[in-house]
């Protein structure tokens, strides 16, 4: 049998009032600007260590200029999440709390796959500046 395991907190959350969800997209947008300073530090670190241009370090900074084109797509997913939350405090004919709620559920699915993601790209560079 196969069964999807559910994060009891994500659970939690989307039982929540809007309230509490909008606060925690005010995080997200908190979490992703953190994550650009952090890519732009990356990126400092590696031009400050005078480190020649190889594969590797192309590649790291490919990857930094994906994850910050990653990172504004996402803002800009929760950026229109919150103008979603705006109209259905208006009342706006249409719009349910179960589409705001689903909406906010698919977002924070992204965000964790991408925090994971971006873990995943801090080993790298960490590794890699280790060894300079």
């Amino acid at each position: 049998m196969n069964t999807k395991v559910s994060n009891p907190k994500t659970e939690l959350l989307l039982g929540a009032g809007l309230d509490v969800l909008h606060q925690e997209s005010r995080e997200w947008q908190e979490t992703i600007a953190f994550w650009k300073d952090e890519t732009k530090f990356f990126a400092h670190l590696l031009d400050k260590k005078g480190v020649k241009e190889s594969e590797y370090v192309s590649m790291l900074k490919y990857l930094d200029k994906i994850d910050e084109n990653l990172f504004d797509y996402l803002a800009d997913d929760i950026i229109d999440h919150e103008k979603l939350l705006s109209r259905l405090e208006k009342g706006e004919k249409g719009l349910s709390d179960g589409n705001y709620r689903d909406e906010h559920r698919k977002l924070n699915d992204s965000m964790v796959l991408f925090e994971n993601d971006f873990k995943e790209f801090k080993k790298m560079i960490f590794g890699y500046a280790k060894k300079l």
